[in-house]
């Protein structure tokens, strides 16, 4: 018996969820976006080493996760007043404060460790070998070749190596 009252507890709390999130749809729509000249999708970086994610766009939210590494690279996917939808380099998505997200450009080494050359080229020399999981700033892209700062050192990467900067970006 208690099995059925624990499923319909269950059913209730599941069409109270979908409502909700409907609701939570709708209010969206009729809100509108912070300035529609903003550029989403776009790389930012965490400007605090403790930042809460949450699942929705407000303190009332609860929390999924919580980053604990300043300048670590997310992408901005939308936004609503001061709240920024962002999703990491594992693809995972949820809201963050606009005050705990900074400007500045960073990266993340991925994949395999990659070798950071001293000029825009597979022919100059390799300056040093970049671990994935490596942060580094992001200083300039041509679209194929991006300059870097790791430990200060400076050196390009081909923009496939890691994470932080859209296909063909260009940035000056």
């Amino acid at each position: 018996m208690k099995t059925d009252i624990r499923v319909e507890t269950v059913k209730s709390w599941k069409k109270f969820g979908a409502l909700a999130v409907i609701l939570l749809i709708l209010s969206n729509m009729s809100a509108p976006l912070e300035a529609a000249s903003s550029n989403v999708p776009r790389f930012v970086s965490l400007s605090s080493s403790k930042v809460n994610v949450r699942v929705g766009p407000g303190k009332r939210y609860p929390i999924s996760w919580v980053y604990v590494r300043s300048g670590w690279p997310v992408e901005i996917i939308a936004e609503y007043e001061l709240w920024r939808q962002i999703r990491d380099v594992e693809g995972a998505t949820g809201w963050i404060h606009s005050s705990l997200l900074s400007n500045r450009r960073t990266i993340l080494i991925t994949g395999e460790q990659r070798p950071v050359y001293e000029d825009a080229t597979t022919e100059s020399s390799v300056i040093l070998l970049a671990d994935p999981g490596v942060q580094g700033r992001l200083l300039e892209c041509d679209g194929r070749w991006c300059l870097v700062d790791i430990a200060g050192n400076e050196g390009w990467l081909q923009t496939g190596n890691f994470y932080g900067v859209h296909e063909n970006e260009k940035i000056r």
